[in-house]
């Protein structure tokens, strides 16, 4: 069995440990966490053994050129060690001159600070946050918002009392710093090389105490909640929302005004006459999981690649919005069957108008009258009033000009615009553009949902940020987490929806 073969069989007994301990719903045993821990150190020695020889047989004779290439590479890395060492010198109020000019690594040099400052209890510059005297919860969320700082993402007017210690600091210090907080020494950890540091946190992947992947788990959902509350979607400025309990279908029954009847003239010591609300079933609501999963690996780690932490997760969460975003746009645009049976714009529900425009004002106002002449299910008259404007990118301006000018845009008596001022929003997506192409592009009106409900987005619970959790996956070389949103889209009313079928855009 050679080196690589070996490997493969201790990754394959990991696996075997921990799903007996899954299977019992138990963690590792004693035995079982030595075992496991033996088989990592193996796995590491033969990484290393495989690396080494591998570079053995790629390597070649260097060149005049590729040795002095090196000599300047060597200078360039000395003078990076000097400046190293000297801002430790500064931060820590110490006399670090001798290490710069007997060549003590800078890892020796910081596994010296460490000691001094655990041993003696050397004093801290004023300027510099000592954590070790704050509780670990503390800690952690200092170094997740120095994380944060460090990537760009979190508000930098607003980070926790000890953020900026740790901004600057790379995931390998902060490393060594959670470990040798949790009892380990500092000396032993900063002598191990990169690879070796990562194999060592990623056993403590199981460790629910373990401060580094909760640091990562903290940082990520940071990073979810600033970006998707950042995301530019328009959906959320017409539509309403709503909160599912399960995932199963929902029947949604409504009492419509009109299904009660009139009131009824009561004779002097008449007698009230009993109703009875008439009802009827609008559509039916469900959820539904979208997910992603994503990982920090074993080279983004070595590569200090905090964007791992600090971004991607950001970007899956806006994926996330600008999916439900498009879901919307997609069910207008597409003009679905919803729960009658029936196109969404239909002529049976006096909600299309026969021929598309552009906007304009009268066919601004045809759209106005659609929508306020609509009846209820029982042929009552209804109050719809009409709040928003749904267009492509494009027709900002032309609907700015309509809504505020005092003549009608165009008319040769300037005559009076009697849509001046009116109280209308105007929602623009760059998503109907990209549905239509070269095609007419509809736009839409949409009442006010206290008049008559459009379309609406519900959420499991209310909740309407991702979720994130970190998974289970021994022998992988990563971080691994799983990302998902629960939401469920329909139609509830056809009322509070009008569509002119529009021209193709310029």
């Amino acid at each position: 069995m050679n080196k690589k073969q070996q490997r493969l069989a201790a990754i394959q007994r990991q696996q075997e440990l921990v799903n007996a301990a899954k299977g019992a719903n138990r963690s590792l045993t004693d035995s079982e966490q030595a075992e496991f821990d033996q088989l990592q150190r193996q796995i590491e020695t033969l990484d290393r053994e495989i690396a080494e020889e591998e570079r053995q047989q790629t390597a070649a004779p260097a060149t005049p050129a590729a040795q002095e290439e090196t000599r300047g590479g060597e200078m360039a890395a000395e003078r990076t060690r000097a400046a190293e060492i000297a801002a430790m010198a500064r931060d820590f109020g110490m006399d670090l001159q001798r290490f710069i000019q007997d060549g003590t690594s800078v890892n020796e040099v910081r596994a010296h600070v460490l000691g001094q400052l655990r041993a003696n209890h050397a004093p801290i510059p004023a300027n510099s946050v000592q954590t070790e005297a704050r509780g670990e919860d503390e800690y952690r969320r200092d170094v997740s918002d120095g994380l944060m700082l460090r990537g760009g993402v979190v508000n930098v007017q607003n980070p926790s009392t000890g953020a900026r210690r740790f901004g600057g600091m790379s995931l390998r210090d902060i490393a060594i710093d959670c470990l040798s907080r949790e009892g380990r020494d500092p000396r032993e950890l900063l002598r191990m090389g990169a690879d070796e540091l990562y194999s060592e946190l990623a056993r403590q992947f199981y460790n629910p105490t373990a401060a580094f992947p909760a640091i990562l788990d903290q940082t990520i959902r940071k990073s979810i909640v600033e970006l998707y509350a950042a995301v530019p979607t328009t959906f959320q400025l017409f539509t309403t929302k709503g909160s599912l309990r399960d995932f199963k279908v929902t029947a949604d029954h409504e009492y419509v005004i009109g299904g009660v009847g009139d009131f009824l003239l009561v004779p002097e010591n008449g007698e009230l006459k009993a109703d009875k609300p008439q009802t009827e079933l609008l559509p039916t609501r469900k959820l539904d999981t979208y997910g992603k999963q994503f990982s920090m690996s074993r080279q983004a780690f070595i590569n200090d690649d905090i964007g791992f932490v600090t971004e991607v997760p950001g970007l899956y969460a806006t994926a996330a919005k600008r999916t439900i975003d498009k879901q919307v746009y997609k069910l207008l645009f597409n003009n679905s069957t919803i729960f009658d049976g029936k196109a969404l714009f239909h002529n049976d529900h006096k909600n299309l108008i026969g021929s598309g425009t552009k906007p304009t004002q009268a066919a601004i106002q045809a759209m106005i009258m659609k929508m306020q002449q609509q009846t209820d299910q029982f042929g009552e008259a209804i109050y719809v009033t009409p709040r928003a404007i749904v267009v492509p990118v494009g027709y900002e301006f032309d609907l700015d000009v309509i809504f505020h000018s005092a003549q009608v845009p165009g008319s040769a008596n300037n005559d009076y615009n009697p849509l001046k001022d009116r109280p209308m929003q105007t929602v623009q997506s760059p998503v109907l553009n990209a549905l239509a192409g070269a095609n007419a592009c509809p736009w839409f009106m949409v009442a006010d949902p206290r008049s008559a409900r459009g379309i609406q987005v519900d959420y499991l619970n209310g909740q309407e940020t991702p979720t994130v959790r970190r998974m289970e996956s021994p022998g992988q070389l990563g971080f691994t987490w799983d990302i998902y949103l629960d939401w469920g889209i329909s139609v509830r009313d056809f009322r509070g929806l009008v569509k002119n079928p529009g021209v193709a855009l310029s």
